[in-house]
């Protein structure tokens, strides 16, 4: 069985290659990138996959027998012509199954909902398409958290707009695990699954941050305006209003589901004690 992972130069695309490769082997594994040169490190075969060529598209999935879709970062109204561009061109190749990462969050009335109600229209053209179906509906990253670590340092606090509400945060690896088992076992086709671990708050994410890192940091809301505000200052007008838009839904308990992780990837999610210890310095 050949498997393709598209946007496999990204960082969620190459951790599903890396533990979809640990799964099965590299023979069986196949890197769709823009530009391809770019997931080469991968160590697996690698095809151009732009999601704005579908003539590109299908000839590289040709002899392809499940695909793995990573949802494109373009504008929402984009990004629904490019997924069905590459729904189309895996249809024309005879792929018989696609796994499509999609995410969790508010549908409306916030800055990230365009994005939210993109990944919804996705997939119900997947479930539209005839072909076999997997939606994972992604948590959000915890790694932007830990990244973003010195700042947090210089600053003292956490500050956004999420205020009491509990995120289901996720890693990458987790992510990575999830969807290789989704893309090797039949079991999953016709299953929409939140992937995420334990809800946290952002006080409890502070504490753990404190942990790890031996820091002293304090979370601090903020209301969204002020938040929106400050997000756009230090990262532009689009992406800091999405990510205001983010946190504005976990306040109104949007991004806080039940999991069905252990569904999806046959074991527990990793705990957040556990996670966290590995970050100690």
């Amino acid at each position: 069985m050949k498997i393709a992972v598209t946007a496999a130069s990204g960082q969620l695309g190459a951790a599903i290659v890396k533990a979809t490769v640990a799964l099965t082997s590299k023979q069986d594994v196949i890197a769709l990138a823009r530009t391809p040169s770019k997931a080469e490190h991968l160590g697996v075969e690698v095809r151009a996959g732009d999601y704005n060529q579908p003539e590109q598209l299908e000839q590289s999935l040709q002899s392809v027998d499940v695909l793995l879709l990573v949802s494109g970062m373009d504008a929402p109204d984009k990004r629904i012509g490019q997924h069905r561009n590459v729904i189309n061109a895996a249809k024309k190749a005879g792929v018989q199954k696609i796994v499509y990462t999609s995410v969790q969050g508010a549908e409306e009335n916030t800055a990230f909902s365009p994005v939210i109600q993109s990944n919804r229209q996705t997939e119900q053209d997947l479930k539209d398409s005839g072909l076999a179906w997997v939606i994972g509906r992604n948590g959000i990253y915890i790694e932007p958290d830990i990244e973003y670590i010195e700042n947090y340092k210089k600053a003292g606090t956490i500050t956004n707009c999420a205020g009491d509400g509990k995120c289901g945060y996720t890693s990458r690896g987790e992510l990575g695990y999830a969807y290789a088992k989704m893309l090797s076992e039949d079991k999953h086709s016709g299953q929409t699954y939140n992937l995420h671990g334990q809800s946290l708050t952002q006080y409890q994410l502070a504490d753990y941050l404190n942990q790890a890192f031996d820091t002293d940091l304090n979370y601090q809301p903020m209301n969204v305006e002020d938040y929106r505000k400050d997000r756009i200052e230090e990262l532009g007008d689009f992406i800091g209003t999405v990510i205001a838009g983010i946190y504005q839904g976990i306040a109104e308990g949007k991004s806080d589901n039940p999991s069905h992780y252990a569904q999806a990837a046959g074991r527990e999610h990793i705990s957040w004690q556990d996670y966290f210890n590995k970050l100690k310095r």
